[in-house]
């Protein structure tokens, strides 16, 4: 214990309030003597943070499903520790684990606030570190309750889903094509579409990049979309809602490309489809579903163990790269889930 009251954490804050894509200047960096565990604590070293689309939102001052991070406060983040000095009979020091750690090197954990920041011991023999970020951690939970509780996919339907490259969408297309599907995707140039149809076994990609989605959905989805899994809004989820076939459920999971808007968020233009077509447009938020995170942890694991579900990570090294690391997600950059290194284990 005495050699941690001489280490020191180094820490990411939000500064200000960014306006348009984050830079720099809207974080600042900060250290601070690491703090002993308290009665019943942990001390838990960073080695992995989760970066995600989601973050830009809790950012910004305004009403949503979780409270915006405060200015001067560790920007929150998910991510995967090691339990270094531990007070309390459940956790062990090396326990590997994951929790809500902000982006910084170290985390003090009072007993009182295990639940609020989701602290548990990951199985390593389920997955690695970087699985338990993507496939077994929130972009994966996302995809497995987005997909099978709003989306209700049958064999032979076809669902579509957007970001198909990214953390969200690889679990989304993968688990539809388990469940009988036809998967068609949507990604950001011709290196993510050839992986997502030759590794992860897409159906089809899109390149909304090379142009007329529109009409590449015709071609692809001949008989319309069944079920459209979207992370990403503005003018494709407008294409994707004029191929809609009746009955249609779309999972309004993330708008990343609104995310940076400094004028008004675009809604979408074509939504009396819902209407021509008798089709419903959901929202869903993971956390809704904790509760039920170890079932679907658990059949994921399976698909991951009999090679049934690949999981890929983008990852960056280092905690002072974090400005430039998050915006790799709103530049289309990443490919794969992406992962910032902050200690090796």
């Amino acid at each position: 214990m005495n050699a941690i009251a001489s280490t020191t954490n180094h820490q990411v804050r939000l500064a200000q309030r960014p306006v348009g894509l984050p830079t720099r200047e809207n974080w600042s960096f900060t250290t601070e003597p690491v703090a002993q565990p308290p009665e019943s604590g942990v001390l838990v070293k960073t080695l992995s943070l989760s970066l995600d689309p989601a973050m830009r939102g809790w950012m910004n001052d305004a009403k949503s499903y979780i409270a915006p991070v405060g200015i001067g406060e560790v920007m929150r983040a998910g991510g995967i520790g090691k339990v270094v000095a531990s007070r309390n009979p459940k956790f062990a020091v090396g326990d590997l684990v994951s929790a809500a750690l902000g982006v910084q090197e170290y985390m003090t954990i009072p007993e009182d606030q295990f639940k609020r920041v989701s602290l548990f011991k990951i199985d390593s023999r389920l997955g690695t570190p970087g699985q338990w970020l993507n496939v077994l951690g929130m972009p994966g939970m996302t995809g497995y309750f987005g997909l099978l509780d709003i989306g209700e996919p049958k064999a032979g339907e076809t669902v579509v889903v957007s970001g198909a490259a990214g953390a969200v969408g690889q679990t989304v297309g993968q688990l539809a094509k388990i469940k009988g599907c036809r998967v068609v995707g949507i990604a950001g140039g011709p290196a993510k579409c050839e992986w997502v149809v030759n590794e992860l076994g897409f159906d089809a990609c899109i390149d909304y990049k090379a142009g007329n989605v529109k009409a590449a959905l015709k071609e692809h989805c001949p008989k319309g979309v069944d079920i459209y899994f979207d992370n990403v809004g503005g003018d494709i989820l407008d294409d994707v809602l004029a191929r809609l076939a009746r009955g249609a459920r779309i999972i309004i999971c993330g708008a990343i490309s609104q995310y940076n808007n400094t004028t008004p968020v675009q809604g979408p233009k074509n939504y009396l489809s819902l209407l021509v077509n008798r089709a419903r447009m959901q929202g869903m938020v993971v956390f809704d579903y904790a509760d039920r995170f170890p079932v679907a942890v658990a059949e994921l694991a399976g698909y991951l163990r009999e090679g049934r579900m690949k999981s890929r990570e983008d990852v960056v090294q280092g905690l002072e790269t974090f400005p430039e690391a998050l915006n790799k997600l709103f530049k289309g950059e990443n490919f794969g889930k992406l992962v910032l290194q902050v200690a090796a284990d």
